[in-house]
Parts: structure tokens; sequence; C-alpha cells
């Protein structure tokens, strides 16, 4: 449990304080590698979270054209190929496979919903 600054107890405004009791008898060495640490983790958070976007951003750009040109939103030998890809690459990184095989089939499926929706809209009727 941690304990911000913020007068609901919600989610602490960015750069607020936040104490974590279980650290807070800690020497003050050990809070201060803590929060280091914990920086660290915030920015690569933040770092995927972009990632992310960037990502969505350009396979919105695959949805459109597979729209326009009628292709289908999933493309299962693709999704084989880069699943295979991740897991080799996550095995490099000495990062759980598996985890990281789910990670992508969580995107691919996010991925997937945005194109078929995208054709949806496509072919949907202009109404003139």
């Amino acid at each position: 449990m941690t304990i911000s600054n913020t007068p609901t107890g919600d989610a602490p405004a960015p750069g607020a304080a936040v104490v974590d009791p279980a650290a807070a008898d800690a020497d003050p060495a050990v809070r201060q590698e803590l929060a280091r640490l914990r920086d660290s983790i915030d920015n690569i958070d933040a770092a995927v979270v972009h990632m992310l976007a960037e990502r969505f951003k350009a396979t919105q750009q695959v949805g459109h054209l597979k729209a326009r040109h009628q292709l289908p939103p999933a493309d299962p030998a693709r999704e084989a190929r880069q699943i295979e890809r991740l897991r080799t690459l996550a095995e490099n990184a000495k990062l759980d496979p598996a985890f990281a095989e789910k990670f992508l089939n969580f995107i691919i499926g996010e991925v997937i919903r945005h194109h078929e929706r995208i054709a949806e809209d496509t072919a949907a009727p202009t109404g003139d």
C-alpha cells in the first residue's frame, strides 16, 4: 500500500511524493536507492506507453490501407511470424518468452479489433 499526498487518496499527481509505509523506517540510503529505482521504472513505463501509442498509430494506417483494398483485418501468417520473432527477442533479453507472447497476443487482438472497426466504417454507407 502507498500513501499519497492527494486529498482523496487516489492516484498521486505526477511528481507527487509517495511514501511506502514499509520503507518509511528504512535507512535513508535505502530510501534514496528505492526512489532512484522507482524513478527509473516510472520513466520506462512512460516510454512503453509512448512506444505503444506510436505502434498503434502505425497499425491504424495499416488498417486504413487494408480497408481501402478490402484486405482481411487479420493476417495469421504474419502474426505467427511476429510471435516467434518476439519470443526469440524475449529469450535473448532474458525475458520470459511466454509472457512476451501473451503481451503480443493482447496487442494483436486489439489491433485486429481496430482493423475490423475501420473496415466496417469504410464499408458503411454514407447516407447520401
